[in-house]
């Protein structure tokens, strides 16, 4: 039960639009109906949480096919019944043949803007960086999950085959991405035909993607990565004078890595590590936000949304300075996450006046992804975010797949010599925040959310909402949410005037928003063993429980003589 006293001390006030789900046996929570279901077929069909979050993203890549697909990049967090917990990294990563100079930078464009001439890292063929998701999805079924990889697919490849009914939410999504779609005759064919977007209420048919599933579903990853789709994928490639190879499909590597922990006001807080700068850079900021009594300041108040950005400000510092793959960059890890590090950036915050903060260590991201989570009733839980990175990713379909490339070349600093620059096989740096929260060893949340850079910043206010406000999840998840990395602080239209104008009147220049960064799903775990899953209204988010059992032992139904 969430304690309602926030209200109390809250300067901004909110009334869910969702509402949780709760079961016993299993939690299912995704950003699509159709994908929570496919998971919930998977638990009712004795699956475990890992069949079933490998068979809701099969189906988100159909479903939601502008956030996430095959030639994308996934970061996954796995917790298994025995209390380990692993990451793994499926990220994208620069193609062998790409190089620092790759792409030609607009002349003029601030060091952190990594916009090229014709667009060419965020649209068509060169925009593409090595997939890693499938790998990451097999690799993670046939590691940890129990079912056939053809049987988790199954979902998927129905609704590719037989079609799916278009939500008012993808039609907008069509919509904003149409005239970069209708360049590309198969996503214009699909997604604009006749010129006109698609209307929600419409059904969208992928038959020749529902093949390509069918080919996975029957000879596994290599029908991509060595396979005819890979064939092809490799043709359009070389057909478009871009970058991605044969060999990028077959060395690829998925790589399980240990979380980073940190503890916050007796909570263990457990996420990603680098590649990812979520983990981190959570951690930094729950570090820094410790030293005040955030409960008491109250959600949505001006003191409080004045920590919180003056805490983003100091990671987003931070993360320009030390953020990037392990493998090419030495990230200061040990150091960000200290508690002495907290308190010295901590003594810099002026809690009357906003201020701008560069790195203290001296040592660009898409917004459209998508997430999902999901528990059994077996201790088994896996929080997961995977994404093409932009809408509809670098905007054209593969010839003959049916599948939607990403364009994550965009997310590097086309400039050489800096921390994110390209070099071949790098992975991308990502904000993805599959977090969990455990209290005496014992995972209590587990959530997570797109929305690139935006991620981690609101997979933090979550945890805040949940142990400092003692939200409920439905509460903490679609709690209206703030963001900055400077100069601007972004404010959802959520956050009264009364509060903005005390912001201002602190220094910090305000943008209103619809929404800062996307739609959050996640369960939590009640003593009892009882699970409540949520998702919020900024997509289009369901949490399905399976609740009952199997029949009480002996018992029969006989009818009289």
């Amino acid at each position: 039960m969430s304690d309602q006293g926030w209200r109390q001390r809250a300067g901004t006030s909110f009334n869910c639009e969702k509402q949780p789900a709760h079961g016993r046996n299993g939690m299912v929570a995704t950003n699509h109906p159709l994908a929570s279901a496919a998971g919930m077929e998977m638990l009712a069909a004795g699956g475990n949480a890992i069949d079933a979050a490998v068979a809701a993203q099969f189906c988100l890549t159909v479903v939601e096919p502008m956030m996430v697909g095959l030639i994308g990049g996934t970061t996954s967090h796995i917790r298994l019944a025995d209390g380990s917990h692993r990451i793994v990294d499926g990220m994208s990563a620069v193609p062998l043949a790409g190089h620092p100079t790759m792409f030609k930078p607009i002349a003029g464009t601030p060091p952190n803007v990594y916009d090229v001439e014709r667009r060419e890292n965020q649209l068509g063929p060169k925009a593409v960086a090595t997939p890693g998701s499938l790998l990451a999805w097999t690799h993670a079924l046939r590691t940890y999950g129990t079912m056939p990889l053809a049987d988790v697919m199954q979902p998927a490849i129905r609704h590719a085959t037989h079609g799916f009914t278009v939500t008012p939410y993808l039609s907008d999504c069509i919509k904003d991405c149409a005239p970069d779609l209708v360049q590309d005759p198969f996503a214009a064919d699909r997604l604009v035909p006749d010129g006109t977007p698609l209307k929600a209420g419409e059904r969208l048919v992928q038959a020749d993607y529902g093949e390509a599933l069918t080919l996975i579903a029957k000879d596994g990853e290599g029908a991509l990565h060595g396979g005819p789709l890979g064939d092809l994928v490799v043709e359009c490639m070389q057909r478009s004078g871009a970058f991605i190879g044969k060999k990028d499909l077959t060395d690829y590597r998925v790589v399980e890595r240990q979380p980073i922990r940190g503890q916050y006001r007796g909570w263990e807080i457990v996420g990603p590590p680098p590649p990812a700068a979520s983990g981190v850079h959570i951690t930094q900021m729950l570090n820094i936000l410790e030293g005040y009594d955030i409960g008491k300041l109250g959600f949505g108040t001006v003191d409080t949304v004045h920590l919180l950005a003056e805490a983003l400000k100091i990671a987003f510092a931070d993360r320009s300075e030390a953020s990037g793959d392990p493998a090419f960059v030495k990230v200061p890890v040990e150091r960000i996450v200290s508690k002495a590090y907290a308190d010295e950036r901590r003594a810099g915050i002026d809690l009357a006046k906003a201020k701008k903060w560069s790195g203290g260590l001296l040592a660009k991201e898409g917004a459209d992804t998508t997430h999902l989570t999901v528990a059994d009733g077996k201790g088994n839980v896996v929080t997961t975010t995977q994404t093409i990175n932009s809408l509809f990713g670098a905007r054209f379909i593969v010839p003959g797949t049916g599948m939607v490339p990403n364009d994550y070349m965009s997310n590097f600093d086309p400039r050489p010599g800096n921390a994110l620059s390209i070099a071949p096989g790098k992975r991308v740096t990502t904000s993805m925040s599959p977090m969990m929260a455990l209290r005496d060893g014992k995972v209590v949340y587990a959530l997570g959310l797109p929305g690139g850079r935006k991620i981690f910043p609101a997979a933090m206010q979550a945890l805040i909402n949940l142990i400092d406000h003692g939200m409920s999840l439905q509460e903490a998840v679609e709690a209206p949410r703030v963001w900055t990395e400077g100069p601007f602080l972004e404010v959802e239209h959520g956050i009264p005037e009364t509060v903005r104008q005390g912001l201002e009147a602190r220094g910090h220049m305000l943008q209103r928003m619809p929404t800062v960064s996307g739609g959050m799903n996640g369960i939590q775990f009640h003593a009892d063993g009882s699970m409540t899953g949520a998702a919020c209204w900024r997509a289009d988010g369901a949490a399905v429980g399976l609740g009952g059992g199997l029949a009480r032992a002996g018992v029969r139904f006989v009818l009289p003589a």
